[in-house]
């Protein structure tokens, strides 16, 4: 039997970190359901007592149940039947499971049947389920449309679907159209309110739809008449008992295939409006894709450690010319650094989690109440801080997460190649981490006002005045070399003024940033604890390398070396 959280220390260290007192006692509101339910914990380490339990659920769940039906939902997927996707049957066993052990849901408020878990915990659950199945991590984690929900929405609606969750209801958020990728603002599905029968219709096309034919989905649509930008678009639920929506078919992919990605028209579909008019893609949609690309980052966490944990134990088990091949220093090589990769973009994904765990705090506590000085200055450091990490997650994550695969691919040699073994599939689900929620283009997109603005710089300065065992000096002055460098290459760029020119390095400073900030994240680990001392010394020699070279190429390059290449 396998237990895919009491078999990665890594998670219980993460849920030990000193802020997590303080995000249990905002999200606890200070305890106050002790007595209303009798699951409810009564102080911090009962919730704490109870991450780790449920957690051990998931983990037993994620170990015997998803991660055994991978392979078959990889090969039977899911299909359309008269006008119903149906899924898998490993995937009906995967929801089943978890639906059981109320894992559904988990982090919504008690009174719609949650467990009122915080970010990290929860974030730690899609980890897991991850590692079993990334496509079916996508059924699972669109329950952050719960959380969108909770939100923004009116106390009716709260009402009659938040508790559908705990009872299994799965969820989509239909954002997509043929001809509005990443480009939202060009949505085109119309949104009309009928005055007579005082409801919103919807009529278009969807297109790339993860779980298009879940029970509840948020759809953003064009309800302003004489629009054309984000200004005119506002965010609907549409229930899928009103049988208003016809899915024209299900993609064939390259990988998550247990996922349904489906194309879908509305044709005079009831709706229920979420919030206000016209914030639909400027306020919640943000919110919405902010969640997403925090699942992404626990998605790509996830199939990184998957494909970790097979490329050891293949290069244990394989033997070449009378020796085990993890033996040979050109697998050690790329063994050491596909781990130190992982616990990188893990200390990274719960630093964003935790961010997120405290400004949401602050979110719901000042609908109680007015919030003092020192909470307010709480809340928009966190905020700020989490908008400026989560862009950051999704593009390492993503891109780590499919250089471990590939690498771990090539550990197994021609034998990967073969659908023998779990890395063939690990390996094609990994590949999607990048594209989908906003690419590895879109993201530094995201990120680069915080290179021009210092803020990153900010962040870095703040690691850097974080007291350290004198034994890692050696190692902090070289981060203190590295982000001199850093901060000289952003002003020479910066300095140009040129748009197209700050674009063409952006993706440059947007890593030398990451490498800084990772590398500190997991020097503060050893710090807390000396067994990740060898996954920041191997991180940290890589950064350095790859910070000379992209420092090199940003000081001795002009956009005219490059310039646009014709065939």
């Amino acid at each position: 039997m396998a237990n895919f959280y009491t078999d990665n220390k890594n998670l219980k260290f993460h849920l030990s970190h000193p802020l997590m007192e303080k995000i249990v006692r905002l999200k606890e509101r200070n305890f106050a359901d002790k007595g209303k339910y009798d699951y409810a914990p009564l102080d911090f380490e009962d919730t704490i007592d109870s991450y780790h339990k449920v957690l051990e659920i998931i983990g037993e769940i994620g170990g015997d149940i998803i991660a055994e039906n991978a392979e078959s939902v990889d090969k039977d997927g899911p299909q359309l039947v008269n006008n119903q996707v149906i899924y898998a049957k490993g995937t009906q066993q995967n929801i089943e499971a978890l639906k059981k052990a109320g894992m559904i849901g988990m982090s919504l408020p008690r009174e719609y049947g949650g467990l009122n878990f915080s970010m990290v915990p929860y974030v730690m659950a899609a980890e897991i389920v991850s590692r079993g199945d990334a496509g079916f991590s996508n059924i699972w984690g669109l329950q952050d449309c719960a959380e969108t929900i909770h939100e923004f929405a009116s106390e009716e609606i709260k009402k009659e679907f938040l508790p559908r969750f705990h009872n299994g209801a799965t969820a989509a958020m239909d954002l997509t159209e043929p001809d509005a990728g990443s480009d939202l603002q060009a949505v085109q599905l119309k949104a009309t309110y009928d005055d007579n029968k005082k409801t919103w219709f919807l009529n278009g096309v969807k297109r790339f739809i993860t779980n298009g034919d879940a029970d509840i989905s948020l759809v953003l649509a064009r309800s302003e008449e004489g629009t054309n930008d984000g200004r005119g678009l506002s965010l609907f639920l549409y229930d899928r008992s009103h049988k208003a929506l016809t899915v024209r078919r299900i993609e064939n992919k390259l990988g998550i295939k247990g996922s349904p990605t489906c194309e879908l028209v509305f044709k005079n579909a009831p709706a229920l409006l979420i919030g206000d008019r016209k914030l639909g893609l400027i306020k919640y949609v943000m919110s919405l894709m902010n969640s997403a690309r925090l699942g992404v980052g626990a998605q790509s966490v996830g199939i990184a450690e998957a494909a970790c944990r097979e490329a050891y134990k293949y290069a244990e088990e394989r033997e070449q010319f009378g020796k085990a091949i993890d033996k040979f220093p050109a697998v050690y090589e790329m063994l050491s650094v596909m781990r130190a990769n992982t616990d990188a973009i893990r200390t990274l994904l719960y630093e964003t989690s935790r961010f997120v765990d405290m400004y949401k705090s602050y979110i719901y506590l000042q609908q109680d109440r007015k919030l003092d000085n020192e909470e307010r200055d709480e809340f928009k450091f966190y905020q700020k801080n989490a908008d400026l990490f989560t862009p950051l997650l999704k593009f390492f994550a993503s891109e780590y997460c499919n250089k471990i695969a590939f690498d771990a691919l090539q550990i197994h040699g021609g034998t990967g190649y073969m659908k023998d073994f779990p890395i063939e599939r690990i390996y094609r689900d990994a590949r999607i981490t990048n594209i989908y929620e906003g690419t590895s283009q879109l993201q530094v997109v995201a990120a680069i006002r915080g290179i021009g603005n210092g803020a990153y710089l900010n962040m870095i300065k703040g690691y850097q005045a974080m007291q350290l065992k004198p034994e890692f000096d050696f190692i902090k002055n070289k981060l203190i070399t590295m982000t001199e460098d850093y901060a000289k290459c952003v002003e020479t760029v910066m300095a140009t003024k040129d748009n197209e020119y700050i674009d063409f390095q952006a993706r440059r400073m947007v890593e030398m940033a990451g490498n800084i900030i990772m590398s500190y994240l997991l020097l503060i680990d050893a710090n807390r604890d000396v067994e990740y001392k060898r996954s920041a010394e191997i991180f940290i020699k890589k950064a350095t390398s790859e910070n000379a070279g992209l420092s090199h190429f940003i000081m001795h390059s002009e956009l005219k070396d490059i310039g646009k290449y014709k065939l």
